[in-house]
């Protein structure tokens, strides 16, 4: 079979990251198998997820929730899967959006660890939506903030949270402006310590989860994110940078075409030339010497996206005590050696929520 390029890309850059965050592998080899055009991806994976889907349809029918869990979440993460990069046609990455927040939210009762679909009030009226979870054995847990990146969204960040929930915190993985459900009408924005504070303050409103002991855990563009918020949000007091940028405009160039496309429509821009523009707010310089709280940055040396030197900076700029742990064989987001990251920064934050506090 003959790919197009961009279908070609997706493969060799996100191979890693759709096994790490829950697309079997059988799955994902007979679908990207089955597709030679780009335009054909999405409906390729809506048709895995739909068939996921009805698996979880007919478990539950019969009472087997544990399954019907299992097949739900396989298909939110298709569907998720076919529209993340899908920017040039809204319309179908709309339809496969709605159907992974649905099947995502069929899923939370029966897992594991249950879950709400959560909103959250946000500015001029708008809501910011989450996922929380907790901990069936901690009493009033503290909370780990889960934050998506440039095309990532709340519901993929869901194997990242069991390893928090299996030590006593609870998570809550949120959609930010220009993310999964609000990515059709708020653009992303730099200043990401505003969508934190309403989410803090959410928590605080709850008697259930303690809102004095809050971490945050950003992936990719999340990896630029968490240290901001951080920075200028004093209510965080740990904080994990997972690959993000320093300065999101010097790695334009470095992008995958599909990740550039969705940087633009994701900061409604018309453009490459309108978007570059608005991205060079997205600059770490003169924040990381603001974070005080203990700031832990993960890197992998084979990153093709964002420069390992970014990561090493953080560190060296950051006020309070800072770690790098930077992976020779890990790439971007280190999704290719989840082994060898996940259950040790967990084992991190709850060294700093629970046991330091």
């Amino acid at each position: 079979m003959v790919r197009d390029a961009l279908v070609q890309s997706a493969i060799d850059h996100w191979r890693p990251r759709f096994l790490a965050n829950g697309i079997d592998s059988n799955d994902f080899q007979r679908v990207t198998n089955s597709v030679e055009r780009w335009d054909d991806w999405c409906r390729a994976w809506s048709e895995c997820g739909a068939m996921h889907e009805q698996m979880g349809v007919q478990a539950e029918a019969e009472r087997w929730y544990e399954s019907a869990s299992y097949h739900y979440l396989h298909a939110a993460m298709a569907y998720h899967f076919g529209k993340f990069l899908f920017v040039k046609k809204p319309q179908e990455l709309l339809v496969a959006h709605r159907k992974a927040v649905e099947t995502y939210k069929k899923a939370l009762p029966y897992c594991e660890v249950p879950g709400e679909h959560v909103a959250i009030p946000y500015e001029e009226g708008a809501t910011l939506y989450g996922i929380l979870r907790k901990p069936w054995h901690t009493p009033k847990p503290p909370v780990v903030i889960l934050i998506p990146g440039l095309d990532s969204v709340k519901e993929e960040l869901h194997t990242y949270g069991d390893d928090f929930l299996r030590r006593g915190m609870a998570v809550l993985a949120i959609d930010g402006p220009g993310q999964g459900e609000m990515e059709f009408e708020h653009p992303i924005r730099h200043d990401y310590e505003a969508p934190i504070r309403y989410a803090i303050d959410y928590l605080e409103q709850r008697n259930d989860v303690d809102a004095g002991r809050v971490g945050l855990m950003g992936v990719s563009f999340g990896g630029y994110y968490a240290p901001r918020a951080a920075a200028y949000e004093p209510r965080v007091k740990a904080v994990i940078s997972n690959c993000g940028p320093y300065r999101f405009v010097n790695t334009f160039e470095r992008l995958p075409q599909l990740t550039r496309d969705a940087a633009i429509v994701r900061s409604k821009s018309r453009d490459e030339a309108e978007a570059r523009a608005k991205l060079a707010a997205f600059d770490l310089q003169g924040v990381m010497s603001r974070i005080t709280c203990p700031l832990l940055v993960i890197m992998g040396r084979l990153d093709r996206l964002i420069p390992p030197p970014d990561a090493e900076r953080m560190v060296q700029e950051a006020a309070g005590k800072a770690e790098l742990w930077m992976f020779e064989d890990g790439n971007h987001v280190c999704n290719n050696i989840p082994y060898k990251h996940r259950p040790q920064q967990a084992d991190w934050m709850q060294h700093k929520l629970l046991f330091m506090n």
